[in-house]
C-alpha cells in the first residue's frame, strides 16, 4: 500500500517487529468480505513494545511506558499498517470459526480495540522458499543427466530412509503385540519403549526400555479444580452458606472430631 511505503523508517521497524514471530503478538483469525486476516487486540500490542525484545530492535523507537507504547501504535496505525475493525459472531457453525471483522471508519488506537493486519511483513522467506523449491524441482527433472556417482548416493540415501521408516512401523507393531499378549497374562500389560510417541528427543525415546501400563496419577492441579468444583456445589445446594468440615488430627493422622463451621459467602453477580 502507498500508506505503508511513505511511513519512517523507524515506524517500519515497530510494523515488522509486531508482525514477525519474535515479539510474541498473539495473532487470530477473522473474516473481513470472506477473506481470511489476522488481527489482534490491542492491549496485546503495548504488550510487546514493552518487552526486551523490542528494545533489542535496531533503528525502532526506544519504548519505556504504556503512553508512549499508545502513541507509537497509534501512529503505525496512520500508515494502514493495520485497521480498526469491529468484531462480530463466528462465521461458521463451530465456535472456532473465523469471527466476522468490519472495518471502523473512525480510526484511532486503543487497547481494548480489535486491529486487523493488512501488512504481510517480510517477504524475504517466501521468496527464498519459493526459488528453492524451483531449485528442487530443475534438480528433479534433470534427474538422469546427474553424474552415475550422484544417482547412486541418492539410491542409496533412498534406501536408507525407506529403511528407516520401515524398521519405525515394525517397532510399534511389535510394542503393540508385545502389548495386548502381556495385557492378557500379565495384567496391566507392558509397554516397549513407552516413549516412542512421545513429544520428546530421538534418544528419550527409547528410554526407558520398558513400562507398566499404569493409570497416570491425577496431577495437583486437577485435585485443586476438582476441590473447587466440589466447593461452588456445596455452596449452592447451602444457598449462600458454606459448610466446611475441619478434621482434628491425632498422632496416627486418623480423624478423632469433626466440627461444623458455618461461614456466610456472598453471592456472586
Amino acid at each position: 500500500m502507498e500508506q505503508q511505503a511513505k511511513a519512517p523508517p523507524e515506524i517500519q521497524k515497530t510494523a515488522q517487529f509486531l508482525r514477525g514471530g519474535s515479539s510474541g503478538l498473539k495473532n487470530r483469525v477473522g473474516a473481513l468480505n470472506g477473506k481470511r486476516l489476522d488481527y489482534f487486540k490491542g492491549k496485546s500490542a503495548i504488550k510487546a513494545l514493552l518487552s526486551p525484545a523490542f528494545a533489542k530492535v535496531k533503528g525502532a523507537p526506544k519504548v519505556t511506558s504504556e503512553t508512549e507504547a499508545h502513541a507509537l501504535l497509534q501512529n503505525v496505525n496512520q500508515y494502514a499498517f493495520y485497521l480498526r475493525v469491529q468484531r462480530g459472531s463466528a462465521t461458521g457453525s463451530s465456535s472456532s470459526s473465523p469471527k466476522a471483522l468490519q472495518i471502523i471508519p473512525e480510526q484511532m488506537f486503543s487497547p481494548d480495540e480489535y486491529y486487523a493486519w493488512f501488512y504481510e511483513g517480510s517477504q524475504w522467506t517466501t521468496y527464498a522458499g519459493g526459488i528453492l523449491m524451483v531449485i528442487i524441482m530443475l534438480a528433479g527433472v534433470m534427474f538422469p543427466l546427474w553424474p552415475p556417482i550422484m544417482r547412486l548416493g541418492v539410491y542409496y540415501l533412498s534406501m536408507g530412509m525407506l529403511g528407516l521408516i520401515g524398521l519405525f512401523f515394525a517397532i510399534a507393531i511389535v510394542r503393540l503385540i508385545f502389548y495386548v499378549i502381556t495385557l492378557i497374562v500379565a495384567s496391566p500389560g507392558i509397554w516397549i519403549f513407552p516413549q516412542l510417541f512421545a513429544d520428546v528427543g530421538f534418544v528419550d525415546s527409547f528410554i526407558p526400555l520398558w513400562e507398566w501400563d499404569l493409570p497416570k496419577k491425577k496431577t495437583k492441579k486437577k485435585k485443586a479444580e476438582k476441590k473447587e468444583k466440589k466447593s461452588a456445589e456445596k455452596l449452592k445446594a447451602n444457598g449462600g452458606a458454606f459448610i466446611e468440615e475441619v478434621a482434628a488430627e491425632s498422632e496416627d493422622s486418623r480423624p478423632q472430631s469433626r466440627n461444623a463451621r458455618v461461614e456466610d459467602v456472598e453471592d456472586d453477580d
